[in-house]
């Protein structure tokens, strides 16, 4: 039995989002072989694979039928993030992919989603960041529980860097935690502007799988500074099951694909999508109406990511600085976790293209 042997057998496993065979992605490494025991690397497109445990009893299953099916098999894994677009260590060493959480309104919990989006990641292994980009009503502070705390300054190569806050494991930026929150930041387009653009010069977010990005609603000065100063990995579009609502996502996904901005569409997420009572787990009331951000991502060709239902403890979570995925019910954090799983096959999908 040779490393030879171990190859061929593995090739017989296909990753299941590229439709390849692991030998092929060049995803095996370090094959070890023992008395009666094989041990490999594979290396994921991202620490937050979905199809981790999939992978590894196919690989199991390929050794046992195609070399010894005696050998005890040990399968590691290790992680290559790679970004879509072009290298992002001339803005932001370090950080590998940037994902921008928007809607084309607001009201329709983006950033619910852009928080629990984050912790998904992170509680799948990946280095998160969390940047609250809606200058005019910051909500991260809330929703993280970190209300009047401040970033600390710190001198790194030379240069006087803002150091993120660090809550459930998530790095946060936000500008209600400059300002102070019983003023209203009355600034125009120029002044956010370079708000945002500091968020993206002056804080050291260090090493990151993902940075995602709660955006302002709408479409307007902020989102082309944005995407003009930082190479996007690409956007995840919030809508609810409502017509207007997913009128104004339209109005999102095709700002987001003109020449100036071009920013790929990673999918679309419908939030609120049903309600359901405490005392009630298993309804269901579309009391916005049915699959309406299903339909519409039918209706432009692009990934539908999820839905997410309504439901109270999301709300309370937020308003407690505990979000869903820390402590909502069992079934908010099953589809906010599939929404984060979606995501990443999406955006691994088009990194292999």
């Amino acid at each position: 039995m040779g490393t030879e042997e171990i190859l061929k057998a593995l090739g017989n496993v296909q990753e299941p989002d590229l439709k390849k065979d692991l030998v092929t992605l060049n995803m095996v490494r370090d094959i070890v072989i023992g008395d009666n025991k094989v041990g490999f690397t594979i290396v994921l497109t991202t620490p937050a694979c979905p199809m981790k445990e999939l992978i590894r009893r196919d690989c199991e299953r390929a050794i046992h039928e195609h070399v010894d099916e005696g050998l005890e098999v040990v399968v590691d894994f290790t992680a290559n993030t790679s970004s879509i677009r072009v290298d992002l260590t001339s803005v932001l060493p370090g950080v590998k992919n940037i994902i921008a959480v928007v809607s084309g309104k607001g009201g329709v919990g983006k950033s619910t989603v852009a928080a629990n989006l984050a912790l998904a990641l992170s509680q799948q292994g990946a280095k998160v960041g969390l940047m609250d980009a809606d200058i005019y009503g910051p909500s991260v502070p809330i929703m993280f529980g970190v209300r009047g705390q401040r970033p600390l300054m710190e001198n790194i190569e030379g240069k006087d860097k803002i150091v993120p806050l660090e809550q459930h494991g998530i790095k946060l930026i936000s500008i209600g935690l400059l300002v102070d929150e019983k003023s209203a930041v009355v600034w125009r387009g120029p002044m956010a502007s370079s708000a945002i653009r500091q968020f993206v010069t002056d804080v050291h977010w260090g090493e990151l799988d993902y940075l995602v990005i709660d955006m302002p609603p709408g479409t307007g000065d902020i989102h082309l500074t944005l995407v003009q100063t930082i190479p996007v990995t690409g956007a995840v579009v919030v809508t609810t099951p409502q017509e207007v609502a997913l009128s104004d996502a339209k109005k999102a996904i095709s700002m987001f694909s003109q020449a100036q901005t071009k920013v790929p569409i990673i999918g679309l997420v419908e939030n609120m999508a049903w309600f359901t009572p405490a005392e009630l787990p298993d309804s269901k009331y579309y009391i916005f109406g049915k699959d309406g951000g299903k339909h519409l991502a039918d209706q432009l060709d692009m990934n539908f990511l999820g839905q997410i239902p309504l439901v109270q403890s999301i709300r309370e979570g937020g308003d407690k600085g505990t979000p869903a995925m820390l402590g909502g019910d069992a079934q908010t954090q099953q589809a906010f976790s599939a929404f984060a799983a979606e995501t990443i096959r999406a955006i691994a999908v088009a990194n292999a293209k």
